[in-house]
Parts: C-alpha cells; structure tokens; sequence
C-alpha cells in the first residue's frame, strides 16, 4: 500500500479539516452546472456538523431497519428513499414488502432528523467547496450501510475494492459519509482509504464524523475490509444535475 497518513484519527475532534487537491480531467466530459460544478475539488473532514447524540439516534434509525433484513454476506443495505433492503442474497422493497407495518419500525420524527443532518451536511459541503447549496440535489443511492466481518457472499458484500463514485454512480458531484459508530471501539478495520498516487490517506470513523469529497477520480476510495465488530455509516450524496436530484424520504 506504500506509505499512510492518517487525516483523521478518531480520537481527534476536527472542527474541520480541509484538503485541496487538482481537479481530475473527468469534469471536462460531463456537462457543467454552474454555480455547483466542483471547481475546486478535494476532501474534508468535520466532527462539527453532527452530534455523537444524533448520530447515534440516527443509527437507531438504522439497526431497526435493518433488523427487518440484512445480508447474508458483510454488507447490508438500507435505502429509505427507494425502499432497498438486502435480506439475505437479493434486494426486498421495504414499503412493499412490509406494508403498513413500516409505521411501528420508523417515526416522523426519525425522517425529520434524517432531512435536517442531510441540510446540514449539504450547507456545509456548499460552504466549503464555495458553491451554492440551492444548486445542489440530494440523489441516489444514499443508504444505511452495516458493514461486519462475515464472508461475501454475493458481488453486492464485496464493498472493499477501490472505485471512483462518479464512474460508479454517473450522478454523484459531492459524495459525504457520516460514521454512526467508532473505529476500534466498535470494529476494527472498516477505515476509509482515499488512495493517492504517493500515499493512502486514512479516516478513521467515529459516531458523528462527517466526511466529504468531490466524487470524481481525484478521489479513489475504498473501505478496509472490516476485521471484527459492527461499521455503521450512511452515505449522502448531492448532484448538480436538477435531473438527477430526488427529495428527502418520506413516512407513508
């Protein structure tokens, strides 16, 4: 792996960190949105947006809905927007399959919170990157991700390898994770790796942590493979394309 530094350890509590990088050539091909399109792009890192109470509630949000499923390999998915629930190899739709019952697992007051901590990670990302926060769109996927040590079973667990989220997801401009448990507390391994031509750079979660970059390949990723334990985390991302954006989740 060469050389590592890490940009965040967990026992750090970042107001914010901030790290400019060069802009890859991949903005030159797609249509550009002014006003959101990153022209100047890089990644941060916050323990200042969201609160370790509020990331914990919102991970109770989480463990009850993926206490309705879950994977039979590593990696569960939990997507309130669409619906997307991993139970066992495949995919269900929660509001299909569950129905009604949806009403007792989740509250207005869960999707409330998980609006405002997407406002503001979304305001804080347009602040950084000083862009405005009305040009950009929450866009899919963003999803629950429980992450633990069981074997892969199908390509869906295998969320280890090294990818770009602008190749993976076309939508994708910002792409944020906001940590929902903490590194070698609560699991170990399961640390973000962006992965840079001289060095990897690691952030090690913990419950509250926000951290944002620009999707395209300036910022190639991927997540350790976790050793032991339980690695919470949602992902939230934002588009500049109107097309692509989508609303907030709702209740029913």
């Amino acid at each position: 792996d060469g050389v590592t530094e890490v940009l965040a350890h967990r026992s750090d509590d970042l107001r914010d960190k901030f790290i400019e990088i060069p802009c890859s050539e991949d903005y030159d091909s797609h249509k550009r949105f002014a006003g959101c399109t990153p022209r100047k792009c890089g990644r941060g890192v916050t323990d200042a947006v969201i609160t370790r109470e509020e990331a914990e509630r919102i991970r109770r949000i989480a463990e009850r809905g993926l206490s309705l499923g879950g994977s039979d390999g590593g990696a569960s998915i939990l997507d309130l927007h669409s619906g997307a629930l991993s139970l066992g190899k495949h995919f269900v739709n929660l509001y299909r399959y569950f129905g009604d019952k949806i009403q007792d697992i989740f509250t207005e007051e869960d999707f409330a919170l998980y609006r405002d901590v997407r406002q503001r990670i979304q305001q804080r990302i347009a602040q950084v990157f000083g862009i405005s926060s009305s040009a950009m769109y929450l866009t899919k996927p963003t999803f629950f991700s429980r992450m633990n040590s069981t074997g892969a079973k199908t390509t869906h667990d295998e969320y280890w390898h090294p990818h770009v989220d602008k190749v993976t997801y076309g939508s994708f401009d910002y792409t944020s994770l906001l940590y929902l448990s903490d590194y070698s507390k609560d699991f170990g391994g399961g640390r973000f790796v962006f992965m840079d031509a001289d060095s990897n750079k690691t952030v090690e979660p913990r419950a509250g942590r926000v951290s944002f970059f620009t999707s395209g390949s300036e910022n190639l990723h991927r997540v350790e493979k976790v050793q032991w334990g339980t690695r919470f985390a949602i992902t939230i991302s934002f588009t500049c394309d109107p097309e692509h954006g989508i609303g907030d989740p709702a209740l029913g």
